[in-house]
């Protein structure tokens, strides 16, 4: 785990794990990300939204789920319901149509204080993905695999590569606050 492209993919598996957390947040915009890890009550078991139906968004304001099977379309509708976004589903058919309210000031600052909070718990990810490989160049140092030299030198890469994704953790959150934030 010493070499700079694999620290980039565990680093990179925070930074993928974020842009999920925030796409999930609701905004003013209407977006499939908001529903598609909703578990749905079907076949006795639970089941992520796009696992049973198409998502699609026809306008800025609307979310629409069209089942696979129809008989599912309640379990849907009470999935929706009872995910805390604050959204309310109606049956229209063979569909269930999701109509987003504006959002309040208030509920805005809400929403960015949670997106600091994302953000404070992905930079920690990155910390702790950052001492997991300190701690193994340090042991291949110990272990005679490279030199003092070597180590400090990849110590530095591994600082450099930390500030660029602490970087990108920075600009993913300006741009969902700022995303959140306009009326």
């Amino acid at each position: 785990m010493t070499q700079p492209g694999e620290w980039k993919t565990e680093f990179q598996k925070v930074i993928d794990h974020l842009k999920r957390e925030l796409g999930g947040l609701r905004t003013g915009r209407a977006s499939s990300a908001l529903v598609e890890d909703i578990q749905v009550e079907a076949y006795g078991t639970k089941m992520g939204m796009k696992g049973v139906g198409s998502i699609s968004v026809p306008d800025s304001k609307t979310i629409q789920i069209e089942p696979w099977d129809k008989t599912l379309l309640k379990e849907i509708e009470k999935a929706v319901a009872a995910s805390g976004l604050g959204i309310n589903p109606v049956v229209d058919g063979n569909l269930v149509r999701i109509s987003l309210p504006k959002l309040t000031e208030e509920n805005r600052k809400e929403l960015v204080k949670l997106v600091g909070k994302k953000l404070e718990e992905a930079k920690v990810g990155v910390r702790g993905v950052r001492e997991k490989i300190r701690e193994s160049i340090i042991a291949e140092e110990r272990d005679k695999k490279i030199s003092e030299d070597e180590r400090f030198r990849e110590q530095d890469e591994l600082e450099k590569t930390v500030k660029s994704f602490i970087a990108e953790i920075d600009k993913t959150g300006e741009e969902k606050e700022k995303e959140i934030m306009t009326v």
